[in-house]
C-alpha cells in the first residue's frame, strides 16, 4: 500500500508543493506550503477516525489532504482538477491501486468551494480540513496597511480549532476572531460559500457541522 509517507518522500510532490506556494506568493495569495498541506492532512485523517472509519480510509484521506493544493502549481484557476490529474499519474507511478486513485484523485477533484462536493468520505473530510484552516500565520504579506479582505480576514483569525464529537455527531469549527483587525460580518463575506461546503461535508458523514465565533454559535 502506498503511505502518506511515501508521498511526503516524493521529490515531485514536494517539488509540486513548494514551487506552487511561490506562484500564489507571487499572485499575493496566503500560505498553502507545507503548513497547511501537513495540517489538512493531519485533520483529514482524525475527522474520519474519530468517526469509525477504518485506518486505510482515514490514512487515504490524509493522502488527499497532503496532494490537494498541487495543481497550484500549474495555475490557481481550477487548480482542484489539475490537481486530481496529476495526482492520478503520481499515485499510479507509485504502484496505488486504481480503486484507491479514484478515491483520493475524486477527492482533490472536489475540494473546492467553486465547484466541489463531498462525493464520498475523503473528499468530505478533506473539504473540512481544508476550509478549517483559517489563521494569522498563513498571511505573506508584511504591511497590514495594505491588507486586502482575503488577507485581513485570515490575520484576524488568533485562534483556529475543528472538533470531531463523535458521540453527539457534531463537527464544530471554533474560531477566536480580533474584531478590532476584521468584523465577523466580513469573515461572512469572504467565507460563506466555503462554511456551507463544511455544513454539506458534515451532513455527508452523518453530522451537524457548528460554526462558533468568539464563543458564539452562529451555525
Amino acid at each position: 500500500m502506498v503511505t502518506l509517507e511515501e508521498v511526503r518522500q516524493s521529490a515531485i510532490v514536494d517539488a509540486f508543493i513548494r514551487k506552487g506556494n511561490e506562484h500564489l506568493g507571487v499572485l499575493g495569495y496566503t500560505d498553502h506550503g507545507y503548513d497547511h498541506v501537513t495540517l489538512v492532512a493531519e485533520r483529514a485523517y482524525t475527522i474520519l477516525k474519530k468517526l469509525g472509519v477504518s485506518e486505510r480510509e482515514a490514512e487515504l484521506a490524509a493522502i488527499a489532504g497532503y496532494l490537494h493544493d498541487i495543481g497550484n502549481v500549474i495555475n490557481r484557476v481550477g487548480h482542484s482538477q489539475s490537481g486530481a490529474l496529476m495526482s492520478l499519474h503520481i499515485l499510479r507511478a507509485m504502484g496505488m491501486p486504481a480503486e484507491e486513485i479514484s478515491v483520493v484523485a475524486a477527492a482533490i477533484g472536489n475540494h473546492d468551494e467553486g465547484s466541489g462536493h463531498p462525493i464520498n468520505r475523503v473528499a468530505a473530510a478533506l473539504i473540512l480540513a481544508d476550509k478549517s484552516h483559517v489563521h494569522r500565520s498563513r498571511v505573506r504579506n508584511p504591511d497590514i496597511s495594505t491588507f486586502d479582505i482575503h488577507d485581513r480576514v485570515n490575520y484576524a483569525v488568533e485562534e483556529a480549532t475543528l472538533r470531531v464529537n463523535e458521540e453527539n455527531m457534531t463537527i464544530t469549527m471554533d474560531l477566536v476572531i480580533d474584531i478590532n483587525i476584521c468584523p465577523v460580518m466580513e469573515y461572512f463575506e469572504i467565507f460563506l460559500s466555503r462554511m456551507v461546503m463544511c455544513r454539506r461535508a458534515a451532513d455527508f458523514l452523518g453530522c451537524e457541522f457548528e460554526l462558533i465565533i468568539n464563543g458564539a454559535k452562529l451555525l
